[in-house]
């Protein structure tokens, strides 16, 4: 059995340390608990361009920035990947994978989301082995090879532009004939000689040569003719998927996953809220994610001294 809290994060994202620097310096006795490194997507971000006050930096520099602030005012970072949180009325039960388990008042629940599989022959096997989620992390091995992006939205464009600053030549697939991304990204896109945008084409199968990633088949949408991709890297940007089997059994989730929660970021489940990419919104970013870590946070503040 760990230690009792006032207040219990999960999750070490922007929305995470935002509730945890609120709770510690409201004197609630405050840990985050986290499975891997604490920064969320912003550690798979290149840049951020749209924190307000700072135009331009690294998301791994922004990430660390926000951890040393969220631990400065006494809150505890634990390692632990949690399970199940059960519900005991006044109190919440937060069991990890190894067999730890915390009590808190106040769960705050900011675990995000992960990436979208393709689910295609020979993909899962290849994970690590030419198939990357994060261009950030792997870019720098493909430099002067050829890779392929899977996806038309924001983040399947500011990858394929990342990564066009190494490799050889980057192939972007999209599904539709049209990109889902901001004009502005777009534009910015056309600017890039070595990117070939192949559109109505869909990812069919993964080919290695035994060690690593050798190929990409894909399909047309119209015809269904097959066509092979020479490439050394996959990256899929397809869609995410939130981070949320822990606390399915509690019915505080919509049909896709995300959490359900009113104005003050408070699920169905008192003392159980949500914050960031986790929860059904139709903005995720990090100044949304923030927000709502601190929304959350201070009304758990509020419900757990009676004020």
């Amino acid at each position: 059995m760990g230690r009792s809290y006032d207040l219990l994060v999960i999750g070490a994202g922007p929305a995470g340390m935002t509730a945890a620097i609120y709770g510690s310096r409201a004197g609630l006795t405050t840990a985050m608990i986290e499975a891997g490194a604490p920064g969320g997507k912003l550690l798979k971000t290149a840049e951020i361009a749209n924190w307000p006050g700072i135009k331009e930096t690294p998301g791994a520099q922004l990430a660390y920035e926000m951890f040393e602030h969220s631990t400065a005012f006494g809150a505890a970072y634990l390692y632990g990947n949690v399970v199940q949180v059960e519900d005991h009325g006044e109190w919440k039960k937060v069991i990890c994978e190894d067999g730890t388990s915390y009590e808190a008042k106040a769960v705050i629940v900011a675990t995000g989301t992960r990436e979208r599989m393709m689910h295609i022959p020979n993909e899962e096997a290849n994970i690590g082995k030419g198939i990357s989620f994060c261009a950030v992390c792997d870019g720098a091995f493909f430099k002067g090879k050829e890779v392929a992006v899977i996806g038309g939205g924001n983040s399947a464009l500011e990858e394929a532009m990342y990564l066009a600053q190494m490799a050889k030549k980057v192939y972007l697939l999209i599904r539709r004939d049209v990109f889902r991304a901001d004009t502005i990204i777009q534009e910015e896109l056309a600017k890039y000689d070595n990117i070939q945008v192949l559109r109505k084409v869909v990812p069919s199968e993964v080919i290695d040569d035994g060690n690593r990633v050798s190929a990409l088949v894909y399909e047309d949408v119209d015809t269904h003719e097959k066509h092979t991709l020479e490439v050394a890297g996959i990256f899929p940007y397809i869609g995410l998927d939130p981070v949320t089997e822990f606390v399915k059994e509690l019915g505080v989730c919509d049909e896709n996953g995300y959490l359900l929660t009113d104005a003050n970021k408070e699920t169905k489940v008192k003392g159980l809220y949500g914050a960031g990419d986790v929860c059904a919104k139709n903005l995720r970013q990090v100044v949304t994610a923030v927000s709502d870590g601190a929304i959350a946070a201070q009304h758990a503040f509020h419900q757990i001294k009676g004020i």
